[in-house]
Parts: C-alpha cells; sequence; structure tokens
C-alpha cells in the first residue's frame, strides 16, 4: 500500500524515466563502434570506405524497421515490443564483438550484425510514443519526449569515457559487452514497470488517472486495437512535411554519432583522451536542451497555442542550430570549435519533443506506426550521413561537410511554417 500512496500521481513520470533510461542505453550501443572504430578497423583490416559501410548498416536497419516497429506497438503493445526490442538489440551488440576477425566473410557477417542490431533497436521511440499517446496528457508531452530524448544525449555523452576506459584497460570486445549486460538489466526492470495502458496498470492511483484521461482527446489503446491503414498513415500532408524536417535533424545529428570522435583525432588533432572528453560535450548539450525544449515548448503552446509552442520552438532551434554549425567551421582552436558544435547539438536538440508530441496528437490511435515514419526520415538523414560525410570531407573539407548539414537544418526549420498542429487523421479512415 505504501508504494501505491508513493507512486499516485507520479506513475506516469516513473515510466518515462525509464524510457529515458531505455533511451540512454540504445545510444550507448549505437555509438559505441564509433568510439571503437579504429579498433575495429584495424582488426578486421577495414578501409574508411568499408568502415563507413559498418555504421550504415545499423542505420538501414534502424531505418528500414521504424515504421513496422511502430505498427508492431500499435497492434501488441508498447510493453511487450520495447521489451523484446531492448533483449534483441542487446544479443546483437555481443555477437558485433564475436565476429571473427581476419575471415574471408568477416565484412559481410560484421555488416550483417550491425544491420539486424539497428531492425532491433528500432521499436524503442516509435514503440515509446505510442506509450507516451496512452499515458501522457497532450499538455504535458512536449516535456515528457524531451525527458525521454534527454537519454540520447546522456547515452551517447557517457559513451566516450565509457567505451575509452573499457577498450584501454580490457580490449574493445569488451566494451561491447559491458553494453549489452545494461541492455539486459534495463529490459528487466521495463518489464516490471512497464504496462500498455494506464487502466490496466496494478499500480494506478483514481487521482492520476483521472488526470491522464482528462488530458487526452484521442482514445487510449491497448493490445489488439484497430489502426489507421498505411495509406491514410503516409498519405497524411502534416506527417509528409514532419518526415521530411526530421530528416534534416537526423542528418546534422549522426555526424555526431559517427565521424564526430574521428574528426577531433584525425581532424583537428586531438589525443584520444583529450577526444572522449571533448566529444562528450555535444551529448551533453542535447541532454540538457532535450527536456529544456519540451518544456518550453508546453509553456508557450498553454499560453499561446500549439502553433507557437510547436512549431515555433522547432524552427527556433534549428535555426540556431545551423548558425552554430556553420560558425564552427571557422573555428581555429579545436576545444573552441567543439564548444560552438555543442552549441550547435543543444539547441537542435530544442526542437526534438515538438516532432513526437505533433506526431502524438495528430496520429492518435496510430502513434506508433506513424511515429516510426517519422522516425524513419531521420534515420535515412543518418545513413546518408555516415556515407557523404566522409565523402564530401575526402574531396572538399570537413568545412563543406558541416556547411551541408548547416543548409539543411535551415531548409528543416522553414518547414515548420506548413505544419498544422491542430490537424488529426480523419477518424473515418480505412482500419487495417
Amino acid at each position: 500500500m505504501s508504494l501505491l500512496r508513493l507512486m499516485d500521481g507520479r506513475l506516469r513520470w516513473l515510466l518515462v524515466f525509464w524510457l529515458f533510461v531505455l533511451s540512454a542505453v540504445a545510444y550507448l550501443d549505437r555509438v559505441n563502434v564509433s568510439i571503437a572504430a579504429h579498433s575495429i578497423q584495424t582488426a578486421h583490416r577495414l578501409s574508411n570506405v568499408q568502415l563507413g559501410w559498418v555504421f550504415s548498416a545499423f542505420v538501414a536497419g534502424y531505418a528500414l524497421f521504424q515504421a513496422p516497429g511502430g505498427r508492431l506497438a500499435d497492434r501488441f503493445g508498447p510493453r511487450v515490443v520495447i521489451g523484446l526490442g531492448v533483449a534483441w538489440w542487446s544479443v546483437f551488440t555481443t555477437l558485433t564483438a564475436l565476429v571473427p576477425a581476419g575471415a574471408a566473410f568477416s565484412l559481410a557477417l560484421l555488416i550483417a550484425v550491425r544491420f539486424l542490431l539497428g531492425a532491433g533497436e528500432a521499436v524503442i521511440y516509435p514503440a515509446a510514443n505510442r506509450m507516451v499517446a496512452n499515458w501522457i496528457p497532450s499538455a504535458e508531452r512536449g516535456l515528457a519526449n524531451g525527458v525521454i530524448f534527454a537519454g540520447v544525449g546522456v547515452g551517447a555523452g557517457i559513451t566516450p569515457p565509457l567505451i575509452t576506459y573499457v577498450l584501454l584497460e580490457w580490449g574493445w570486445q569488451w566494451s561491447f559487452f559491458v553494453c549489452a549486460f545494461l541492455g539486459l538489466g534495463a529490459c528487466l526492470v521495463w518489464s516490471l514497470l512497464a504496462g500498455d495502458t494506464p487502466a490496466a496498470h496494478p499500480w494506478m492511483g483514481a487521482r492520476e488517472l483521472a488526470h491522464i484521461q482528462g488530458g487526452i482527446t484521442a482514445p487510449v489503446t491497448g493490445p489488439g486495437a484497430p489502426a489507421k491503414n498505411w495509406r491514410a498513415i503516409a498519405g497524411d500532408r502534416n506527417l509528409l512535411v514532419i518526415t521530411g524536417s526530421y530528416f534534416t535533424v537526423g542528418y546534422a545529428a549522426y555526424i555526431f554519432y559517427t565521424w564526430f570522435f574521428s574528426y577531433l583525432t584525425r581532424v583537428r588533432g586531438l589525443d584520444m583522451k583529450s577526444s572522449a572528453a571533448y566529444s562528450m560535450l555535444p551529448f551533453l548539450a542535447m541532454a540538457i536542451c532535450s527536456p529544456l525544449g519540451g518544456w518550453v515548448s508546453d509553456r508557450i503552446a498553454k499560453r499561446h497555442g500549439k502553433r507557437a509552442g510547436r512549431c515555433g520552438v522547432a524552427a527556433f532551434g534549428l535555426g540556431v542550430g545551423a548558425t552554430f554549425l556553420a560558425a564552427a567551421t571557422q573555428v581555429g582552436s579545436p576545444r573552441m570549435a567543439c564548444l560552438v558544435l555543442a552549441g550547435g547539438a543543444g539547441t537542435i536538440s530544442l526542437a526534438q519533443s515538438a516532432y513526437w508530441a505533433v506526431t502524438a496528437d495528430v496520429a492518435g490511435r496510430s502513434a506508433g506506426a506513424a511515429s516510426g515514419i517519422v522516425n524513419m526520415g531521420a534515420q535515412v538523414g543518418g545513413v546518408l550521413t555516415a556515407l557523404l560525410t566522409p565523402w564530401i570531407a575526402d574531396r572538399f573539407g570537413w568545412t563543406a561537410s558541416f556547411l551541408v548539414a548547416a543548409t539543411l537544418c535551415l531548409f528543416g526549420a522553414l518547414a515548420w511554417f506548413a505544419v498544422d498542429p491542430y490537424a488529426s487523421f480523419d477518424d473515418s479512415a480505412e482500419m487495417d
């Protein structure tokens, strides 16, 4: 009874917090390969282009399974889908370290393992937004999504020092084993805490349930409920614009996830330990600015409407972030450049929660599938970043690589002026 009293009014935020933890673990498992890249490259005798294929394999699997992962969460509930996804990606994180070096098929096997790892991680954010659509009142969705995506910054931020320490002490393979162990532990806790809907959760109190139900306009759906068909979802104009804008965020963000550590060591001339320390800065900025942007978005939306609170905050964040990315190319000091780039990563993250809050509001009972489509746009941007960034840098210099990302962010900011945050899917649309 004491536990129930403690949770009364707070259960939804406990689940949001654990989604934050899972988000951090997901990015730990994602970014570890960039820190161990040189060791993997040496062990498997990979060229920079081949290493880019390995990076892109993960993002390709992650991108392709976004929408199916979201649809699974709509059909079977976010609790079981997220749990199975975390277990899946933990297994393939382990297998990354077990690919035999020197074999004729090792590159192909490494690409396959990373692709399947990406497919497992693909469920986390669409299913999390399905959870948000069921559990979080519309007025709180900016902050809730901001907290969840703060896990991106925390996970990516702790990766450089943690993976560098494990790598130097025990070898690069152990850096993947540690990440897998953390994933399985987080999965176990999630399976004990989570529930698909507030009304069905045994710890839910009457006060909190009334608050949640009073703030959600779309129906709260459990496993097996019908959802909109794919044509109704993919053909929604709002969703297409949001997806296009999120593509630009993904392109810019993946520079930090894949090539930033290598950029600091190989281009800016920092040693490995200094690079590990300074490469934390963009991710710490993301961790701070993501919930901050969500909180500001909720406050402005409450006072001035969703167009200002959601669309305006997102456009502002992307526009200022583009300015920081462009300015960093003109900074001579490696350490000052890191600070400016961190400012770019942080301000872009101010926009993060708006994408997910608006998608949950617009999509309603199909929030999982719709969120998968939106996030697929960002991951397509990530695939292009992994491939194009080294190609552009080799031919035109790293300044050009960052200017391309900055230009795309400006287009992403302008796209928000075409979004209607009050629109919703047609209730008469055909169900699957």
